[in-house]
């Protein structure tokens, strides 16, 4: 059996005052006119795990306009070891509550012991060549698929960074800084070993199988941590170095009004396997073809370091592919063995797929049975 979500649940979400979805094991096809709440649907199922969701939009703005009723998310999973319900919704303070089998989840990690999750969307199309910070934030995510905790470290690095900087700003008492650069290095570190080790994971999967022609493959690197090249070999030595670099910018920071050196600086460096060339510099078609690529790769090293192959989320994902490019993609999703939810607004775009998707209509809010 392939692991899969058979019922979904929505209430008060986005352009949603409710909605119900129950599914079999086969990819899921929404289709439906621009605005008519295709990707709220993929968002709903995005916050079933660690971070933000596919949009990065804050809890409260989850909210059906007009509703009284805080937003929720539920879905049944089918697994090898049985059904688990998984739900999570609005709390008072503009957060979000888990609740697993019946019960409150002791973290929002806890979900990813049932499902991990991957997207692409159409804001994605521009990664290689827009800002370092999308790069790294999506690099976190890939990260996240594999250490769910990797996200609440990047949630409480940028929290203590940004005490840090207001601690500059306000010439605090420097034993106060010196306490909050110590819990920044403690989380920079664990940050950037994730990335390093996720990342070497992802490049040896990618590299042995550079043969498949399908889609571009990528070659990944980091750019350095410190300008001065410096590193260190284990987590210990990394923390410390952290923290005595931010002690010796304290002036320079200060001045600067940030930090001007961590994990928050660091870059994703894509180059096009086959051509030899930065991604940035690729067509459209090109980088959108190997970002396609990226994530099947990851798609893989999930379920091989896991066990769990984590559902796709594709967002007008067929919209710019050829023909043959499409049934390219289509063949890969059915070799990875897992739910795929694939948006689009026209219906002619799914074909290929003929009875390996079960198809949905959306419109204003709305889902049905095509």
């Amino acid at each position: 059996m392939i692991r899969h979500i058979s019922r979904l649940r929505l209430t008060a979400f986005r352009n949603y005052a409710s909605a119900a979805l129950d599914l079999d094991e086969r990819h899921v096809v929404l289709t439906g006119p621009n605005g008519s709440g295709k990707t709220n649907l993929l968002e709903a199922i995005s916050v079933l795990s660690p971070g933000r969701g596919l949009r990065g939009a804050s809890f409260d703005t989850l909210q059906s306009q007009g509703s009284d009723i805080g937003w929720a998310v539920a879905a049944t999973i089918e697994t090898d070891d049985g059904p688990a319900d998984i739900g999570t919704g609005a709390t008072p303070d503009g957060g979000r509550r888990v609740r697993v089998n019946g019960a409150n989840a002791r973290s929002i990690e806890a979900m990813s012991d049932y499902l991990r999750v991957l997207w692409l969307t159409p804001a994605m199309d521009g990664l290689f060549s827009g800002p370092a910070g999308e790069r790294r934030r999506f690099l976190d995510r890939l990260v996240t698929t594999l250490i769910p905790s990797h996200s609440s470290a990047v949630s409480d690095y940028e929290k203590a960074m940004r005490q840090r900087n207001k601690l500059l700003e306000d010439g605090t008492d420097p034993r106060w800084l010196s306490a909050v650069e110590a819990q920044m290095a403690e989380l920079g570190a664990s940050i950037h070993l994730n990335r390093t080790d996720s990342l070497a994971h992802l490049q040896s999967l990618i590299v042995e199988s550079l043969d498949d022609v399908s889609f571009p493959a990528a070659i990944l690197s980091l750019t350095p941590l410190f300008e001065d090249g410096a590193e260190a070999s284990t987590s210990a030595e990394l923390e410390a170095l952290l923290a005595q670099r931010w002690h010796a910018a304290r002036g320079l920071d200060r001045a600067a009004g940030r930090t001007t050196s961590g994990p928050h600086r660091v870059d994703l460096d894509v180059i096009h396997a086959q051509k030899h060339m930065p991604a940035a510099l690729g067509s459209t078609g090109e980088q959108k073809a190997l970002l396609i690529g990226l994530i099947l790769a990851h798609a893989r090293l999930v379920r091989l370091r896991t066990g769990i192959v984590p559902f796709l989320l594709l967002d007008e994902i067929a919209a710019h592919l050829d023909p043959d490019r499409r049934r390219a993609l289509f063949a890969a999703l059915d070799g990875l063995e897992t739910q795929c939810f694939l948006t689009g607004t026209d219906p002619l775009l799914f074909e290929a797929l003929e009875d390996r998707a079960q198809r949905f209509v959306v419109r204003e809010g709305r889902v049905a049975l095509d």
